[in-house]
């Protein structure tokens, strides 16, 4: 192990948690070790946050505290620095603005981070029918996606979630809820607009397994009762021999005794029902040239194992909204596992590529909570420090030069730090002046975001 103090140049691909997290672990790190380490943030939109701005349902205001936990990092000037710690660079591309190998040139060491934002895939018939539709979609609308259409077609009363975990929740609670409830959120006026005339009435939540199997959190699931106009549906076949004082953990003992208020509730009079369905998995979806209905079998366990039943059931919906889970996203130039949609490594060691790492839900696939992010970039970040005291990293000696040299040479019109906190401030001004309080609305057409940016870096 070396004995000379680290100084290390690193560049890391996605500025969602998984990246920003890694980015602050590792400069904490260099710094306990009295080196020096420079880290550029890159990210194919114009503004930071990755799934936490554009993968969230927007009425979730505990969403902030995460938000400023992340400005906290990106916004690190030590004293007497010349450059922030991390310097962001976004509306890059790497694989189209900039190679993985331009990069590795330039760096000590690559870290991908750039997640999942693709739906994985359901292998049913009639999965692709007109009014079938991937929940990441839905998320990516109307959390102000830059690169989604402006427009969702709402027309179906009647409409099926198939999914047990939180995002499943929030496509059914963002399809049940009226917009006037979402009017003090940071919902881009054009998602307002379209859900303001939805025709949505009834929702139908359907998971494989029971309810002792649900794959949500007690937040999630206790924000689903505090909808306005909603009731909630449950049905007691799916509940028989379920008995919250024999879960396993607080967590699930605290949703199932949820779920059975529910049940004893009288029925209500709600302009709108969400219904949570147990024990069905889906065979088939039905319609002639469009949705019109889904096919479920039963299901049951037998030894822990999820089997059929051999009972079929069929619900007219006029939409489907898969939310099944998340699908790596690959990066042109590095090694891709496309079965199980990761990069493969071995604790965050890409395999057979020294000096290349990865973190995040691009790393184990799309499962855990931000939690488990931030101690999946400690077992990275801990990797790298260890490679490079054993001198096991590329050298890296300058002589390609600053990548922004390479982004100006080609004329990538990429937007900084500076550029973030004037497109912050201006989303903010417009919810100071827009005709319902609210804290910001986003700004949703890249083009803007990126003029707005750059202008606005260029004014500070």
């Amino acid at each position: 192990m070396s004995s000379v103090p680290l100084s290390l140049r690193v560049a890391i691909v996605g500025a969602g948690p998984a990246g920003i997290y890694a980015g602050n672990l590792l400069a904490n790190a260099v710094r306990d070790r009295g080196g020096e380490v420079e880290i550029d943030l890159f990210e194919s939109l114009p503004a930071p946050y990755g799934l936490i701005r554009y993968g969230v349902a927007p009425d979730h205001p505990r969403i902030k505290g995460i938000v400023n936990s992340l400005h906290e990092m990106l916004d690190d000037l030590p004293e007497g620095a010349s450059r922030r710690t991390i310097r962001f660079l976004g509306n890059v591309e790497v694989g189209r603005d900039v190679s993985v190998d331009e990069l590795r040139e330039r760096y000590h060491a690559v870290i991908l981070a750039t997640g999942a934002i693709r739906d994985a895939a359901l292998d049913v018939p009639g999965v692709d029918l007109p009014g079938s539709y991937g929940a990441a979609d839905f998320v990516a609308w109307f959390d102000g996606h830059p690169d989604v259409p402006r427009t969702w077609p709402l027309e179906a009363s009647s409409v099926a979630v198939i999914g047990n975990g939180n995002v499943a929740l929030d496509v059914a609670r963002v399809l049940a809820k009226h917009a006037v409830d979402l009017r003090s959120t940071e919902v881009p006026d054009n998602v307002l607009t379209g859900l303001e005339a939805s025709a949505v009435t009834d929702v139908h939540v359907f998971g494989r397994r029971g309810p002792a199997d649900i794959k949500f959190t007690p937040i999630e699931l206790r924000e689903l009762g505090e909808v306005p106009d909603v009731d909630i549906v449950l049905h007691d076949e799916d509940f028989d021999g379920v008995d919250p004082a024999a879960a396993p953990n607080n967590q699930l003992k605290i949703m199932l005794r949820t779920l059975n208020n529910w049940r004893d509730r009288p029925a209500g009079s709600a302009s709108r029902r969400l219904h949570l369905h147990f024990w069905h998995a889906p065979a088939e979806i039905t319609g002639d040239g469009r949705v019109e209905g889904i096919r479920f079998e039963r299901t049951r366990t037998d030894d822990g194992r999820l089997v059929g039943t051999g009972e079929f059931r069929e619900y007219d919906v006029q939409a489907v909204y898969r939310a099944v889970g998340y699908y790596g996203t690959r990066v042109a130039g590095a090694p891709f596992d496309a079965e199980r949609g990761v990069i493969p490594n071995a604790g965050g060691r890409v395999d057979g590529e020294r000096g290349l790492y990865s973190t995040g839900w691009i790393k184990r696939g799309p499962v855990g909570l931000i939690g488990h992010t931030k101690s999946d970039a400690l077992e990275t970040i801990t990797n790298l420090i260890d490679d490079a005291e054993a001198g096991l990293l590329p050298l890296d000696n300058g002589s390609a030069g600053d990548i922004v040299d390479l982004l100006d040479e080609r004329e990538t019109e990429y937007t900084t730090w500076d550029g973030w906190l004037a497109l912050d401030a201006h989303e903010r001004r417009l919810g100071e002046t827009h005709e319902h309080a609210r804290e910001r609305v986003k700004v949703v057409p890249r083009e803007e975001q990126v003029a707005l940016s750059r202008d606005g870096a260029l004014a500070r």
